[in-house]
Formats: C-alpha cells, sequence, structure tokens
C-alpha cells in the first residue's frame, strides 16, 4: 500500500489523461473485473457511457470520493445516489465544442456548394457541373438560433469566411456580442433575415419545434437550414413540405428527434444527413479523457471541481443554516429571469439578516443555477451557473446587510429592473414569496404561477376567476397587492394544472402584463 488514492479507469480515455491520474494515484486500467465486486477498492473512478454506475453498485463504494464521467452526459451515473453519499460526479461538457463548431461550419459549406450530391453523382458516372453549382457563403447572412458557446464558436468562424452574422440569444450580453462582431436581433428578426440559419438553442418546452410551418414561412425564400444540436427543434414534416415547395432550398441535419433516424429527410435530394458526428473526433474523445483527469484530480486533492453536476461541498455547520434556503434562492433566480423576459446584464443577490454572516456563494449559484437551467445550450450546476454567467457579459453581485425588516432572513434576486424576494416559513422550510415586480406580497411559492399586473379596477379578480374556471384550470392560492387605491395592483395565483397558451393570451387582454412561470428550477 503507498497511502495514496485509489483510481479505477473502467474505459479507455487518452493516454495523456491516464499519465495525469498516474501522477497523482495509484490507478487502475481494469475493464474485465466484476465492479460490484472490486468498487469498493477505490476512492475514484473513470468512466464513459458503457459503464452503469447504479445505486446499488454506488451503495458498494465505501471509499469512493469522485465519479469522473469522459463525455457530455451521465445519463449513465445515478446522481442522486452519489450526492446523497457525498460523491462528486463530474464530467467534461466542454470536451466537444470545438468539433461541434467545426462539424457545422462543415455541413454549411457542403450545404451551399452541394459537395455530397455532386460526389455522389460523379461515383455513379455523372459529370453534372451545372447540374450542382452552389452559391458563395461570403457577403451571406448567417443567423444564429442559440448564441452559448457553440453557437459562439460557429460565428467567429462564419464572420472569417466573411459572412454577416446575426444571432439570437436573450441571455447573452450586448458587450459580448460586440466583442464578436456579431449583430444581435429577435428571434423573427433572425428568421427574416438569413440566408442560412443554424440551430445552436437548449431543448425545452419553449424550443420544441420552434422551426415549424409558422417560423419558415417568415424566412426568406430559398433559405438553407443546419441543425448539428437537437432534433427535436426542427418539425420534419414542416422542414420537408417547405423542401419540396422550394421555400427551403436545402437543409444540412446532424441530429434527429430519434435515433437512428430511416425517415422521408434520408430521400430528398436537397438534405445532406450524417449520423450524429458532431462530436465524433479524436480530438474531442481524447480531450474529454483529460478534462475528466483534472476533475478527478481536483476532486481528490481537495481543488475545485469546475464540472461537477452536483452539489458541491458545504461545511456541516454552515449547510444547516444555508441547506433550507437552497431551493429558495434556486427558485427566485427562475422567477427573476422569467418576470424580466430578456437578457439582463446584471444579477443581484441580496442577503439579509443573519444569512449575511454566513458565506453565501452556495446560494448565489443555487440561484443562477435556478436562472439559467433549460434557458441555455449546456448542461447547468451548482458549479458551472457563474461561468455561464460570465461566458455571457453578466455580472453577477452579492449585497448583505444585517437588518431584515418583517423578516429574520431574506433574499432578494434583481434581474434587471425586476427584483423578488423572499423567505422560508416553518419547520417545512415552505417557500414564501414577499415581494415581486415592486409589490408586497404574502405567499408560498409554487411549481406553476401566474402574475398579472393590471390597473387596481373592479371587476379584474372575478373575470380571471372566471376564465380560469372555464379553461379547467383550479387556482390554488392567490395573492394581491396595490401601490394605492385606483393606482396599479398585481395579482399572484398559483394553480394546480398548467394554463395553455391561448388561457395566458385571453388573461392578458385588459391587464398590462401576464406572466406564466414555472418554478420546477431544481
Amino acid at each position: 500500500m503507498t497511502g495514496r488514492p485509489s483510481v479505477l479507469v473502467r474505459e479507455s480515455i487518452a493516454e495523456a489523461g491516464v499519465e495525469l491520474l498516474r501522477e497523482h494515484f495509484d490507478v487502475d486500467l481494469d475493464a474485465e473485473s466484476d465492479l460490484a465486486e472490486i468498487i469498493g477498492r477505490y476512492e475514484g473512478i473513470v468512466i464513459r457511457s458503457a459503464t452503469k454506475l447504479t445505486g446499488d453498485l454506488i451503495a458498494r463504494a465505501d471509499r469512493l470520493k469522485v465519479i469522473g464521467r469522459a463525455g457530455v452526459g451521465v445519463d449513465n451515473v445515478d446522481v442522486d445516489a452519489a450526492t446523497r453519499r457525498g460523491i462528486v460526479v463530474a464530467n467534461a461538457p466542454e470536451s466537444n465544442i470545438v468539433s461541434a463548431a467545426e462539424h457545422t461550419v462543415g455541413l454549411l459549406v457542403a450545404l451551399a456548394r452541394n459537395i455530397p450530391q455532386a460526389h455522389a453523382a460523379l461515383q455513379e458516372g455523372r459529370w453534372e457541373r451545372s447540374k450542382w453549382g452552389g452559391v458563395e457563403l461570403a457577403e451571406k447572412t448567417l443567423g444564429v438560433l442559440g448564441f452559448g458557446r457553440i453557437g459562439q464558436q460557429v460565428a467567429r468562424r462564419a464572420v472569417g469566411l466573411q459572412m454577416r452574422v446575426v444571432a439570437y440569444d436573450p441571455f447573452v450580453s450586448a458587450e459580448r456580442f460586440r466583442e464578436l462582431g456579431v449583430e444581435s436581433d429577435t428571434l423573427e428578426g433572425v428568421l427574416e433575415r438569413a440566408d442560412f440559419l443554424t440551430l445552436h438553442l437548449p431543448l425545452n418546452d419553449e424550443t420544441r419545434a420552434v422551426i415549424d410551418a409558422d417560423a419558415i414561412a417568415k424566412m426568406k425564400d430559398g433559405v438553407r437550414i443546419v441543425n448539428a444540436a437537437r432534433g427535436e427543434l426542427l418539425d420534419d414534416a414542416a422542414l420537408i413540405a417547405a423542401l419540396e415547395s422550394g421555400k427551403v432550398a436545402g437543409a444540412a441535419v446532424d441530429v434527429f428527434a430519434r435515433e437512428p433516424y430511416d425517415g422521408p429527410l434520408l430521400a430528398a435530394p436537397n438534405v445532406i444527413a450524417t449520423p450524429h458526428l458532431a462530436a465524433s473526433t479524436d480530438e474531442a474523445q481524447d480531450r474529454a479523457g483529460v478534462i475528466v483527469a483534472e476533475q478527478v484530480v481536483a476532486a481528490l486533492e481537495g481543488g475545485l471541481v469546475t464540472n461537477a453536476v452536483n452539489i458541491p461541498s458545504v461545511g456541516a455547520e454552515d449547510l444547516e443554516m444555508l441547506g433550507p434556503f437552497v431551493p429558495l434562492a434556486a427558485s427566485l433566480g427562475r422567477l427573476a429571469l422569467e418576470l424580466a423576459r430578456g437578457e439582463p446584464s446584471r444579477i443581484v443577490l441580496e442577503y439579509q439578516g443573519e444569512l449575511a454572516d454566513y458565506d453565501t456563494r452556495l446560494l448565489t449559484v443555487a440561484a443562477l443555477n435556478g436562472a439559467f437551467r433549460g434557458r441555455v445550450d449546456q448542461p447547468v450546476n451548482y458549479v458551472n451557473a457563474p461561468l455561464i454567467a460570465a461566458e455571457r457579459g453578466i455580472d453577477v453581485v452579492e449585497e448583505k446587510r444585517r437588518a431584515a425588516r418583517d423578516f429574520t432572513n431574506l433574499i432578494a434576486v434583481s434581474a434587471g429592473d425586476v427584483r423578488v424576494s423572499g423567505t422560508t416559513i416553518g419547520r417545512e422550510h415552505r417557500q414564501w414569496l414577499s415581494s415581486a415586480l415592486g409589490f408586497e406580497l404574502e405567499m408560498e411559492l409554487s411549481e406553476r404561477m401566474v402574475f398579472l399586473r393590471y390597473d387596481d379596477v373592479p371587476g379584474v379578480i372575478g373575470r380571471v376567476g372566471t376564465l380560469l374556471a372555464e379553461a379547467g384550470v383550479n387556482i390554488a392560492n392567490m395573492a394581491v397587492s396595490r401601490n394605492r387605491e385606483g393606482g396599479k395592483a398585481l395579482m399572484a395565483l398559483s394553480i394546480d394544472t398548467p394554463a395553455s397558451p391561448e388561457v395566458i393570451e385571453r388573461l392578458r387582454e385588459g391587464v398590462d402584463e401576464a406572466y406564466l412561470v414555472g418554478l420546477d428550477a431544481r
């Protein structure tokens, strides 16, 4: 026994990653032994996608402190089981950024010049120079939907090809757009202006099938579309119809809603398709091994695990105080961003009362985690949330005040001009909303909420209740606040079932603003 921690490399990673681990630990390369029999010997384990670390396996890992996944996803790891045992789970989410960006640009060039079609014709003995003549990329407008890490790398390369780049992402600062020489626009504006359109949005309820028949109708005739992000962003039927009509001149697709894919897109002569190859390069795979090795070293030597996907360690004494406020901070972060309806250049976290005496960075990270989850093009966790804010040019500020009016402790989150605040109530630490949009409230936060700002006149409350009742939506709780009699008022509702977009549109009639907010941001 050397006294050094032991690490098991269960699946092959880059030799440089193995060597890095060997510099610090005793390392075993073992893909054959019964994992259930040997996992208890190790402080760290490195896997790829083939190894399934279930709750039962993790329960046998008495010494395990870190699980390193050499890749992006952690679907093959029971993260909840690991978290309960205090095991850090880390991955390599940035390993494929360059590969994905380059594949996107490769598809862009192939689409513009019909390269695969011309190659196939030549293989079949057909010399068809005139049939497969294409278009130049220079001086064309590239629309980028989603301006996260991969979208920004695509934009850099497109600018190098002398393309004009216009992008949509409400969570990236104007300064970041300027730095990259890219113009920011609305979603509709990008659709209307693009000669080529590339998709890099996160997948959520708002972006699923974002490119449907209505979106395509807003585009230029002859637009070309590239999707190397997520298959569900595209409505396949709408795309096929547009390809057949000529509205869309061509499409290049690397991802599909269901994979492996054998559907009608493969038969279209103006479609280029690849089998989800964006991250499939030697460099991306090697990079994943080195990155995950760095994460394992950091976890076992007390460093910062920048790619942890579960909650970072907190001292037992601090956790006793801060723990109940973590879900509240996440909910307030989510609520502030939802109500802000746009890209904030600054997020301010205020901690009042006894909380001001503690290191509140965990709460700040929780608030950012709630704010960004499902709204950016990458997995969000309690460690990388601050990095996501920095990448988008968003200033994050903590302010503390020992005195808290009306409450022992209070957390407030401001996103631009929107400020929300809350605390916890009772032994169950119920999440309690104390203010929103400039109005004081007393109401428990819930998973589904509706906020209405309106003129303080008779009949509004009754009309809202009737409308929701007719739609079969039950109001579980309600609070109303006003700034003065006959002035402005805010109604906050928690509802038992989701309200449809049509219901929300009807609610907007006769009010200043209507917001439907989902607070399941954990």
